[in-house]
């Protein structure tokens, strides 16, 4: 997936920065203006979410990829949005890959006031780190919080004990997360799951469960690759024979592969619980991680069913 993403924006990037670059300089004489709102994107709409929930009434806040019902793998950065992230103070992007059109705009623009938050730098993640799905894992935005109240309280010091306090709230709202992952685990610690990519991984690795798909075949899934026959073999004899209790599957995302899963996982009664990429509408972060794990919970407790947010 992040090779993917990466190839399918890259053409209109190219175009947009030029455009941006412009709209940038204009916007960065009044970005070094220490009143105001901070003008701030996330690359994806769940960490706008957080620097919103940070920030407060001194930021605005945009997301670049925030609709959960289009394909993420294929989104294409436009002039307008190159033009906001060009002359934001405040940046939040994932990293690994996965959003390398942020890197590109900001590249081709200068911006003297910029503060960026690279998620993969901020957590020392090696290139290397073959899921970018970060937001799943629990340690992730209690580090990305706090990085974005001192980018903040840099930008506008007079404001830091609000964003202090806000950061407390921020925290706060994560126990109940927090508490039933450690519920999940307790009560159902090793219970064998099937995945169609690691878009939930981190989070699995957390309630505790074993993963029985081959990472090999989730990544393939997520970079467009075709599968190799014993990898369909593998997986499907996983759903038919009973080995697994759920099937995990990116429901944002879904070709003729999966479709045949999600079909072989009904027909043998395995339940199927749909997880996003994109944030859904209606959400807050931690709403949206803690429904994650109930319909998990609820999946796996249950006779065959299909469980959405």
């Amino acid at each position: 997936m992040p090779i993917r993403r990466a190839l399918a924006a890259a053409t209109l990037v190219a175009a947009a920065v030029v455009t941006a670059g412009c709209a940038a300089s204009q916007a960065s004489s009044s970005a070094t203006a220490r009143t105001g709102a901070v003008s701030a994107v996330g690359a994806q709409s769940t960490y706008a979410n957080v620097i919103s929930q940070i920030g407060g009434r001194f930021v605005h806040v945009t997301a670049v990829q925030s609709n959960p019902n289009s394909d993420p793998h294929a989104f294409e950065a436009s002039a307008s949005v190159s033009e906001e992230i060009s002359s934001a103070q405040l940046i939040v992007q994932n990293g690994l890959g996965y959003d390398s059109f942020m890197n590109t705009i900001e590249s081709a623009t200068s911006n003297p006031v910029r503060k960026i938050i690279d998620v993969q730098q901020l957590l020392r993640l090696p290139d290397s780190t073959p899921n970018p799905h970060l937001w799943y894992s629990p340690a992730t935005m209690p580090a990305v919080a706090r990085a974005i109240a001192t980018d903040l309280s840099q930008l506008r010091p007079a404001h830091t004990a609000y964003f202090e306090s806000r950061l407390a709230t921020f925290d706060a709202s994560l126990k109940p997360w927090f508490a039933a992952i450690a519920a999940f685990k307790s009560a159902y610690r090793g219970a064998p799951v099937a995945t169609t990519e690691p878009v939930g991984d981190y989070l699995l690795q957390a309630l505790g469960v074993r993963n029985m798909t081959p990472f090999g075949l989730q990544a393939a899934v997520m970079n467009g690759v075709d599968l190799a026959p014993q990898y369909v073999t593998l997986q499907e004899n996983l759903l038919t024979e009973h080995k697994v209790k759920v099937l995990v599957y990116n429901q944002q995302v879904v070709d003729q592969v999966t479709t045949t899963f999600l079909a072989k996982a009904r027909q043998a009664g395995v339940p199927v619980v749909g997880v996003y990429e994109t944030m859904p509408a209606g959400f807050t972060y931690q709403s949206w991680m803690l429904a994650e794990v109930h319909a998990l919970r609820s999946a796996i407790t249950s006779k065959q069913s299909t469980q959405r947010l």
